[in-house]
């Protein structure tokens, strides 16, 4: 009797879990057709000259969506270079170089600082960080990529942190034991055992932070200018840029439905989308490509 309850529990668990994912998928796919349906208009009532230029002028009819993906990546790639080492480090840090007790510490700040409302951090970083980097580095304004990139690099952290030290916590024991009895240094351990066995894990914590940072909306907003230009100087870091979050949610409110501008910003979010399914791609394929790895080389 109790054995048929057991396995009706289960039924009924697993049924629930399939329905759970069924319906993330079909609301998934129920987002990208509404993108699909609204934004796909754009490519015939605008030429792709005009919709992939240079420009961004909506008032003269100039839809060029090139400055805000260019704005968009200059922005993701400063916030990923700054954050994905960090990350990693501490990652690293706390799962096998601090002691119990910090540990203890640190796992809950940073999980609470993945909770600080984005608006807060954008805030923040236009009254305190802007004039920061405006000193610094004297420039004509601190609301820059440079800015924006900060920014994400603190949002991101807390993501590429918790998943790359979960990785690593989930690398067996053994490994680290044997390694250590082959004559290893402890670093010697992390750095050619325990982080190729968690490789996997590590590049989806960074594909997360990835995904974090070209997503943002609120914090890029308000930090990085909204100025729709290319960025083609070696110092277009430290210049103001626009990004296509922050275009959909700046003008998407001010535009009547059904224009050219309306169905352009949604081609904007199909971009978007398009971009953050390209990253994922890469990301499957280099861990399919890369194998299960057990372990590195300990010598040469």
């Amino acid at each position: 009797m109790k054995a048929k309850r057991s396995r009706r529990g289960e039924l009924v668990v697993e049924a629930l879990i399939r329905v759970a994912g069924f319906s993330a998928i079909f609301f998934v796919a129920l987002i990208f057709l509404f993108l699909l349906k609204e934004g796909l208009p754009a490519f015939w009532e605008t030429s792709l000259g005009n919709l992939f230029g240079k420009r961004w002028y909506p008032n003269e009819g100039l839809y060029g969506t090139l400055p805000l993906l260019m704005g968009s990546l200059l922005v993701t790639v400063g916030a990923v270079v700054i954050a994905v080492p960090l990350g990693l480090a501490t990652a690293v840090f706390i799962r096998e170089l601090a002691p119990d007790w910090l540990r203890e510490i640190l796992k809950p700040l940073i999980e609470v600082l993945a909770g600080i409302p984005s608006v807060v951090l954008g805030f923040l970083g236009m009254v305190a960080i802007a004039p920061i980097v405006r000193e610094t580095l004297n420039v004509p304004t601190g609301l820059t990529a440079f800015t924006g990139s900060l920014m994400l690099a603190y949002m991101a952290l807390p993501t590429i942190i918790s998943v790359a030290e979960d990785a690593i916590d989930a690398v067996p024991k053994t490994y680290r034991d044997g390694a250590l009895a082959l004559g290893a240094t402890h670093w010697q351990t992390i750095w050619r055992v325990v982080l190729p066995s968690a490789r996997s894990g590590v590049i989806i914590a960074v594909m997360l932070g990835i995904g974090r940072a070209i997503g943002e909306t609120m914090a890029v907003m308000l930090v990085t200018g909204n100025a729709a230009r290319i960025p083609r100087e070696w110092y277009a870091l430290f210049l103001p840029v626009r990004t296509m979050t922050a275009t959909i949610a700046a003008e998407m409110g001010e535009v009547a439905q059904g224009s050219t501008h309306y169905h352009v910003l949604f081609a904007v979010g199909i971009l978007l989308f398009a971009v953050t399914f390209v990253i994922n791609a890469i990301a499957s394929a280099v861990i399919i490509r890369g194998g299960p790895r057990r372990g590195g080389r300990l010598m040469g």
